[in-house]
């Protein structure tokens, strides 16, 4: 048990990971001028893989430069330029492990003062009762969009390869587009995109194939998947269980975990319903029953600081083990696993009654901490949730000012 969590994993495309920890995707917010990877993104990037993960995953990368989910939001579409995407690639596998982007698209999950499009698989908003005003009013997409995002991936995937990167993950959980299609809550379409779960996991299929078709044999391709979406009627883990099924066939080499969305925040530990664990593993229980069945390799993400728990995590047929926060606050934390030392900071919890504002404060603790790693400082943990929340606002502010300047000007609508 002890000796798996550092033995290599191989893939299907060829690839082969270190070892069986994996930097998961968060967020970083942090898109220097044109929404591109800096220099802030590349020391951050230079920490974590001096650390000793063999996988890094970066947060989502956008694949439509008017649909995204932050205002500081990175863009790779047919139009970027390619070099700092180089850069990022090359300071992510500067410490000899793997380093992939993870594309998206958010769907209907817009803030309501972003300019350009909110687009769902019908017009049904995010509700979030006193809340729901936070986001867009979405729009059904028309069956020309749903080809054209579909190109979008594809065209993202394939100019990732060329910067250097080593694979993709397609993100269709987390209440993102993708993982709007599968939901029957959002997605009441009567064509051949919604219905049955064949119908609803269409687009992510497509898109898949797409991605595969676009980029070469041994370039990994991952889909990041909720075990369940913790809402009432929503989808189910029987649902991802045949979703992994319908993905086997079409070359992926890893699908994460994970859980919930803005709805119902269970990624960080606040899920709508009971179905997750108080404090580590949240999304363990529905992913060793997954792991029973599952014909392909599984990363599980989702509240894990501590190497027992990582190794109950692999112990319970889960490939890989993902983590977040635990490595925004100890970013050498595998290094001290294989040292036998644990983390000595943690973030400090955030306990409101408010499941939405505790949510969104949580997060602003984590990027308070991702760019105090991005200055070459170590992190604070220790900051008031209130304070790095209204940081946070601050800074989303200036950047929506550059979004909108940049989106209105002639590189943001091409």
């Amino acid at each position: 048990m002890t000796g798996e969590l550092f033995a290599p994993l191989p893939l299907r495309s060829g690839r082969v990971l270190k070892n069986r920890i994996g930097k998961a995707a968060m967020e970083e917010n942090m898109a220097g001028a044109g929404q591109l990877p800096d220099e802030q993104l590349f020391t951050l990037y230079r920490r974590w893989a001096a650390g000793g993960a063999g996988l890094l995953i970066t947060g989502n990368v956008m694949v439509h430069a008017e649909a995204l989910t932050g205002p500081a939001g990175v863009v790779l579409d047919e139009h970027a330029p390619l070099e700092p995407f180089t850069e990022w690639a090359k300071a992510g596998k500067s410490g000899g492990g793997a380093m992939w982007m993870q594309i998206n698209h958010p769907g209907r999950q817009v803030a309501s003062g972003m300019p350009g499009v909110v687009w769902g698989p019908t017009d049904i908003g995010v509700s979030l009762g006193k809340h729901s005003s936070r986001f867009g009013k979405p729009t059904a997409m028309t069956p020309q969009q749903i080809e054209e995002t579909v190109a979008r991936y594809a065209v993202t995937a394939q100019r990732a390869e060329k910067a250097g990167f080593d694979g993709v993950e397609v993100h269709a959980a987390h209440g993102y587009l993708l993982s709007q299609f599968l939901s029957p809550l959002v997605n009441k379409r009567t064509d051949q995109w919604g219905g049955s779960l064949e119908n609803r996991a269409r687009m992510l299929l497509d898109i898949v194939r797409a991605v595969r078709a676009a980029v070469s044999p041994s370039f990994a391709v991952a889909v990041k998947l909720n075990s369940a979406d913790f809402q009432r009627g929503g989808f189910q883990a029987d649902d991802a269980r045949q979703v992994i099924e319908m993905l086997e066939p079409l070359g992926v080499d890893l699908v994460e975990l994970s859980g919930g969305s803005y709805e119902s925040p269970a990624m960080t530990g606040r899920s709508a319903d009971s179905r997750t664990r108080a404090r580590e593993a949240y999304f363990l229980d529905l992913a060793k029953d997954l792991a029973t069945t599952s014909p392909l390799p599984l990363m599980l993400t989702g509240g894990i600081t501590r190497r027992v728990t990582a190794e109950q995590v692999l112990c319970n047929g889960v490939s890989v083990v993902g983590m977040g926060t635990a490595l925004a606050v100890t970013p050498d934390l595998p290094d001290r696993w294989s040292g036998n030392r644990e983390a000595d900071r943690h973030i400090r919890p955030v306990n409101w009654s408010d499941k939405a504002l505790a949510s969104a404060a949580s997060m602003a603790q984590v990027r308070h901490q991702m760019r105090r790693l991005a200055r070459g400082s170590n992190p604070r943990p220790g900051i008031h949730p209130a304070i790095a929340l209204l940081s946070e606002q601050r800074k989303q502010r200036k950047a929506l000012r550059g979004y909108r300047t940049w989106l209105a000007g002639p590189r943001g609508k091409v």
